[in-house]
């Protein structure tokens, strides 16, 4: 694995089959994304605090849309164009009724559009592995640190204190986590970035938020322990 400039993966081996993939995964993440309406009105009816209804659905939306498409991206696409370009759809899905005060409210919420970060986090943290370093997996591992561990945190944290907070017992539930999906994917390495993600997200910077961190970290994290910033010879 070597840092460059790899157009070989702006190029897909079967583009029209890989097309119709993506556009499978699209109807399935938006399936996943207004499901989670049902869920809403199903927490409604048992009494939930709002923000807690929708603080769940965000994490449900982590889980079953976002960490299942990541862990097929690898397996399904030979290049990025087509993934990426899936990603910038979404994103623009999601931002929109940020931008025109006409919010899925099952999931989103006026005081941040955190959902849109962690989408185009996940998007450019994959398309950078993938084009500069010829392998979307050092994207993907980041990836999968958001989409399954920083979920568990909310998980945790909303059935603990049924509320939105940043305490440690979300970072640990997080950390068990990560751990197997770093030593699956990268080994040592992985175990560290693991670590670096799990301790990153109990902090946030506005703008800046968890999601940004546990990507920026993590993946950098993979890249200086694994050599990957070997400039290529030649």
């Amino acid at each position: 694995m070597v840092f460059g400039l790899h157009f070989e993966t702006l190029v897909h081996t079967n583009p029209t089959q890989e097309l119709l993939i993506a556009f499978l995964m699209f109807a399935y993440l938006l399936a996943v994304v207004f499901g989670t309406k049902f869920t809403y009105e199903s927490m409604m009816k048992h009494n939930f605090d709002k923000g807690v209804a929708v603080y769940y659905n965000r994490k449900i939306i982590h889980i079953l849309g976002a960490g299942v498409i990541t862990l097929l991206f690898p397996i399904c696409f030979t290049a990025l164009t087509i993934p990426a370009t899936l990603v910038l759809l979404l994103v623009l899905i999601i931002y929109l009724p940020h931008r025109t005060n006409r919010l899925l409210y099952w999931f989103q919420v006026p005081e941040n559009a955190y959902e849109v970060n962690f989408a185009i986090a996940w998007g450019i943290v994959i398309a950078f592995s993938w084009f500069f370093l010829g392998d979307p997996i050092y994207g993907v591992i980041p990836a999968l640190f958001m989409a399954f561990g920083d979920a568990v945190t909310g998980l945790v944290r909303n059935a603990v204190f049924k509320r939105r907070t940043k305490h440690w017992i979300g970072n640990l539930a997080m950390l068990f986590v990560c751990l197997p999906i770093g030593w699956f994917y990268a080994g040592t390495a992985g175990l560290v970035a693991a670590v670096v993600a799990s301790i990153a997200e109990h902090f946030e910077y506005k703008p800046i938020d968890d999601n940004i961190l546990i990507t920026l970290t993590s993946f950098v994290t993979l890249l200086i322990l694994r050599g990957a910033l070997t400039v290529r010879a030649g």
